[in-house]
């Protein structure tokens, strides 16, 4: 069987209900908490590329405190915007669920389904 990871935040509801359904599927992801080990300008590249993502902005938590602090609405570099969800991962929406070499968004949590073995 695949490995399957989930960047995972345990206070985020659709965080929680995504590794749920993960679980009553009998997968054991690998559960990233990437608060505590935030992912690289790279990584995070590598995560939109899998994704199917074409601008980091399309990862980002624009209602976030950070986001706004920041001014990253008026930001159109991509390489600017992540370095910053690099420096402050809790721009980074969540959860994200990897597998295959590909990736989806956990919002809804069913969205991941698709890329499940």
């Amino acid at each position: 069987m695949s490995e399957v990871s989930i960047y995972h935040n345990p206070r985020c509801s659709k965080s929680r209900q995504t590794l749920q359904l993960l679980e009553q599927r009998d997968i054991q992801p690998k559960v990233i908490d990437y608060l505590n080990n935030p992912l690289a300008a790279d990584e995070l590249k590598d995560l939109l590329h899998k994704l199917g993502f074409i601008s980091a902005r399309e990862l980002m938590r624009s209602k976030e405190t950070i986001y706004k602090e920041m001014n990253l609405a008026s930001v159109t570099d991509e390489e600017a915007l992540l370095d910053a969800m690099a420096a402050h991962p809790k721009l980074m929406e969540r959860p994200v669920v990897v597998c295959n070499g590909r990736a989806r968004l956990g919002r809804p949590p069913e969205a991941v389904l698709d890329i499940l073995p």
